[in-house]
């Protein structure tokens, strides 16, 4: 073999000791060194207004930049298991990065805004209620709720920023605006019971602040509580489509106050990176940020009040005083918002009954049958869903219909956290038949429209593999008009089902799809949140 040859060789038997290594590095490590100029961060979905700028200016600055959006209550979560795929976090409120297990894991937190949340009322309720142009209190509003005068609609307590901080707030201020909320101060009964007639005047929860806004739009409600910026941005598009605006309720005895904080994230190796944040973050402080902050329905000043704002944003007739100073609430201790969210949970929530409808046709036999029983059990097992704040409370009600060309089995609790013998059930199914996927929501609906809706949030969850191949959407469809249903019916996707038949349903009963394809029991969770 001559010289030549012996090179070649060489070169060969190098670029298959490359490829041996990078296989045995990984994708996580490739992606590092890949994206070594890429600023990763995980922000909340509230801040998504400023991605095209801040994407601009980072461009300007010579870098990338990456923005992964989530629920504030999901970043938690994201970066108590791992936070080593981003570098920095924006998140809605300073309260969760004290929720973090690692206290030490954020550094060099700055407020970016400020954002409340608020009550907004239609215009002609909140004048009704006597809200416009006068002092209101938290109590006010509870009142309104007791003598049955005020419903709304809100996000999800234990999912959501702007549910959980509404939670606290009025939390706080029941109890009185003590200097410390104590988790003593959480076993008062008089304090329980308030806080059980106010969630009695949740009409639908949602799983997520984005469809808040779209459930409120094509539903009819009267009042929905959301982020100042969110209302506003509503309140625009309403006024666009000569619809009634919604007004805004300020309670002077406190209202909940998100800083909105950009943080590093001390992952230990820098490369840079901690550079590249100060920049984004002396930018987001800079005045062409604020301006844009405040063009899209944020507060730029710190802790006082403004006089010259965009009337056409801080709109007076929406209720909206920039001259007046907010009370913001004291947010309790780690060990107190913990208890509160698991009292909610347990205690003060408006009661819920779900109906599930489960695919069992022939298409599902197998693995398919087996991801869906694993789901159900860990929906079902209070044990397990409580480690995502999932579970069912004892007042809760579940009803699982199973179906093939038809309704095949119905078997319930009225008890949510007796389920047991609904598991046993489960997983004792077995697959056969066609698929019927409007039979089943018809039955559900009709179980559903027994229950009282002053005392239970009603939901269908409808899963399915296949296009249906009997029953007719037709029928659905006369049976929700005549009965007048507000119930929404939420579908899962699995295998081959038919996005454009569960589309339809959606549409009728404002209500979303969720995607099961890539796996069963992450959308069972999800869907969990909605109710």
């Amino acid at each position: 073999m001559n010289k030549k040859s012996d090179k070649t060789g060489l070169i060969i038997l190098g670029i298959f000791i490359a490829i041996f290594l990078i296989s045995r590095v990984g994708n996580k490590t490739i992606n590092k060194i890949v994206n070594q100029d890429t600023f990763r961060i995980l922000a909340s979905t509230s801040t998504k207004s400023m991605d095209e700028d801040l994407k601009k200016y980072a461009k300007s600055e010579g870098f990338n930049l990456d923005i992964v959006h989530m629920g504030d209550l999901e970043i938690v979560n994201t970066l108590n298991s791992d936070s080593s795929n981003y570098d920095a976090v924006w998140i809605s409120n300073s309260i969760w990065l004290y929720m973090l297990d690692n206290t030490y894991l954020t550094t060099d937190s700055k407020s970016i805004a400020l954002d409340p949340v608020v009550m907004g009322i239609t215009k002609s309720k909140a004048i009704e209620l006597g809200f416009v142009d006068n002092e209101v209190y938290n109590e006010d509003i509870l009142n309104a709720i007791k003598e049955n005068k005020l419903k709304y609609v809100m996000s999800s307590v234990t999912k959501t920023n702007t549910g959980a901080t509404t939670y606290l707030n009025f939390l706080n201020s029941l109890a009185g605006s003590p200097e410390v909320l104590t988790t003593d101060m959480l076993d008062d009964e008089n304090l329980k019971n308030d806080l059980k007639e106010f969630f009695k005047g949740v009409e639908r929860v949602s799983g997520d602040e984005e469809y808040l806004t779209t459930m409120f739009v094509n539903g009819n409600y009267n009042a929905m509580i959301n982020y100042e910026s969110s209302l506003i941005k509503l309140n625009q598009e309403l006024v666009k489509k000569n619809k009634e605006p919604l007004y805004l309720v300020y309670p002077v005895d406190g209202v909940a106050i998100n800083d909105m904080p950009l943080a590093y994230i001390n992952n230990s190796v820098d490369d840079g990176k901690k550079e590249k944040f100060k920049l984004l973050q002396n930018y987001l402080r800079s005045d062409e940020a604020i301006d844009k902050l405040e063009s899209f329905g944020y507060r730029s000043w710190y802790g006082g009040t403004k006089d010259n704002v965009d009337s056409k944003v801080f709109n007076k007739d929406w209720g909206i005083d920039t001259t007046t100073y907010l009370k913001d609430m004291k947010y309790p201790s780690k060990a107190v918002i913990t208890k509160a969210l698991n009292l909610y949970i347990e205690a003060l929530r408006k009661p819920t009954h779900v109906v599930f409808c489960l695919d069992t046709s022939g298409s599902m036999y197998g693995e398919g049958l087996k991801e869906l029983q694993e789901a159900m059990n860990y929906i079902l097992d209070s044990d397990l869903a409580s480690q995502d704040l999932l579970q069912f409370s004892d007042t809760d009600k579940i009803t699982v219909i199973t179906f093939d060309s038809g309704v095949d089995k119905i078997f319930d609790t009225k008890y949510g956290n007796e389920t047991k013998d609904v598991i046993e059930n489960i997983n004792s199914l077995e697959a056969y038949g066609g698929t019927n996927i409007y039979d089943p929501s018809i039955e559900a609906l009709k179980i559903l429209n027994k229950d009282d809706s002053n005392e239970y949030t009603k939901t269908v969850i409808l899963m399915t593999d296949g296009q249906s191949n009997s029953g007719s959407f037709d029928e659905l469809k006369k049976y929700y008009k005549k009965s007048k249903s507000n119930i929404p019916i939420y579908s899962i996707t699995f295998g081959l089902s038919s996005e454009y038949e569960l589309n339809d349903i959606a549409q009728l009963t404002n209500a979303k799809i969720f995607d099961g394809k890539s796996g069963l029991k992450e959308a069972f969770m999800e869907v969990r949140s909605y109710n």
